[in-house]
């Protein structure tokens, strides 16, 4: 029983948890038992050469104009870096390596029968661009069960916080915690040439990927179950020992958090935590400085604090109208929030164009273990109403609900109700796609990112002057 398997574990956390393999490279990469490196590395020389032709061939080519707009304004829609993990489509979605979330679900392995697949046919898919195999699949589960252990000195500095330290600082720090470990950091103080880097980018993110899962829940456990910590489950996938390992056994809950694991993990690189692991890591920072770098962009609350606002405007809704409002309330409700000049949280993106289908998957999963649930029947409520709603105001260019619309709704479902841990799981699972695109950055040999600034007084000169000076010339 799970009650077995608590603990209070000071120091000694690490002589119990999952065995270390040593401080080398590994076995995974010196006697081709780690198939996912293998099969990474014999599609590196054919991607540098695509890479070379691009740029011999289409290197002055232009990608289009950029306005004061878009430059003033959080250089949105400028093309400006390369990620190859994922593509956002106005109107399909997110595609990973070209596969929608649909597509995911029906071709990557799971655990289960006809269940959510499971993140780690996902991290092949990122690395590789090719869907694996059931036991392609199941080693990388067994490498990054290998790869998990954590000394105890996490913990230790974990504890020297303060009690009520929020708990994605606890992640960035519980990350540096593991930097001092790099192969990556080592290997170029050593002096290792640049066409080998991404062999200990590698090692690093396969390491920090295999480790969060138990960082996370560790973090969890510490703010809000007392400090005693559950040991991973020998057996379980890299996701349901997460949700394992925070005190969650039901297996619905560990399918829940394999799908939220999967949907959440990559969504192109302009994005605030990507871009931001990305920038960091083209200065050679090594995967552990650039993902935390990459935390700290989403823990802002523009950014990965999403479905707590929606959560919050829920919750507000009920207290005003009951746990079960008629539709005609909701869409009142909805007009009177409007009116007031605030946004319904968790409808309309950026980009998309249509309903996200990370919303429809999680609906999808709803309506099989949770269809009775008054909060769930309250989301499908607002998806009947709100899109209405915010067409008649002829100002919204997507009406439609995004994936923070629902993910909340979810884990309050199974009893994760400590809203403030959510962008920690949302983080967990962004390392799959960030780490993965850091691979491929230094195997194409991609610069150091250098865009650049402008003052307005130049933006003044160039455009003012010319103005100005427009009608002297007729």
């Amino acid at each position: 029983m799970l009650a077995q398997a608590v603990s209070r574990i000071g120091l000694g956390l690490g002589t119990q948890s999952l065995p270390i393999v040593g401080n080398s490279l590994r076995r995974f990469c010196s006697d081709g038992v780690d198939d996912l490196k293998k099969a990474l590395s014999e599609l590196i020389p054919e991607q540098q050469e695509r890479l070379k032709a691009l740029k011999k061939n289409y290197g002055s080519k232009s990608l289009g104009e950029v306005t004061v707009d878009m430059a003033m304004g959080g250089m949105r829609g400028i093309p400006g870096m390369l990620w190859e993990t994922s593509l956002l489509d106005p109107e399909e979605g997110i595609r990973f390596r070209g596969l929608s979330i649909p597509d995911l679900q029906a071709q990557l392995p799971s655990a289960v029968p006809g269940g959510q697949p499971i993140p780690e046919g996902l991290l092949w898919l990122l690395l590789t661009g090719k869907v694996p195999t059931k036991e392609q699949a199941a080693s990388v589960t067994e490498e990054l069960r290998e790869r998990s252990h954590l000394g105890p000195h996490v913990l230790k500095v974990l504890n020297s916080l303060p009690d009520d330290a929020h708990p994605m600082s606890q992640l960035s720090v519980g990350v540096m915690a593991l930097q001092s470990g790099s192969h990556f950091a080592a290997a170029y103080t050593r002096g290792t040439h640049k066409s080998k880097y991404w062999e200990t980018v590698y090692e690093d993110s396969m390491d920090l990927i295999a480790k969060l899962p138990q960082l996370a829940a560790m973090i969890y456990r510490r703010t809000y179950k007392g400090g005693e910590q559950i040991h991973p489950h020998h057996t379980l996938d890299w996701a349901a020992n997460l949700a394992y390992m925070m005190g969650y056994e039901d297996s619905s809950c560990h399918e829940m958090m394999r799908m939220y694991q999967t949907i959440h993990s990559d969504h192109e690189g302009g994005n605030v935590s990507a871009h931001t692991t990305h920038l960091v890591g083209s200065a050679l920072s090594d995967p552990y400085l650039s993902y935390a770098a990459g935390m700290n962009g989403l823990a802002g609350p523009l950014h990965g604090l999403a479905n707590q606002e929606v959560l919050r405007w829920l919750k507000d809704l009920t207290a005003k109208l009951g746990p079960q409002p008629d539709k005609e309330a909701v869409r009142k409700y909805v007009e009177d929030t409007l009116a007031s000049g605030k946004v319904v949280p968790g409808y309309g993106h950026a980009v998309l164009r249509k309903t996200d289908p990370r919303y429809t998957c999680q609906r999808e999963f709803a309506q099989k273990y949770m269809p009775d649930y008054p909060l769930f029947k309250l989301v499908s409520d607002l998806y009947e109403v709100v899109p209405e709603v915010l067409s008649k105001t002829g100002k919204i260019k997507n009406p439609w609900p995004n994936v923070d619309a629902h993910s909340g709704v979810l884990l309050q479902y199974y009893g994760i109700t400590e809203e403030n841990y959510y962008t920690v799981l949302f983080g967990v699972s962004r390392a799959l796609g960030v780490l993965a695109q850091g691979v491929w950055s230094r195997a194409l040999g991609l610069p150091i990112e250098r865009p650049k600034s402008m003052t307005m007084g130049v933006l003044e000169k160039r455009f003012v002057a010319a103005a100005a000076a427009a009608p002297a010339a007729k």
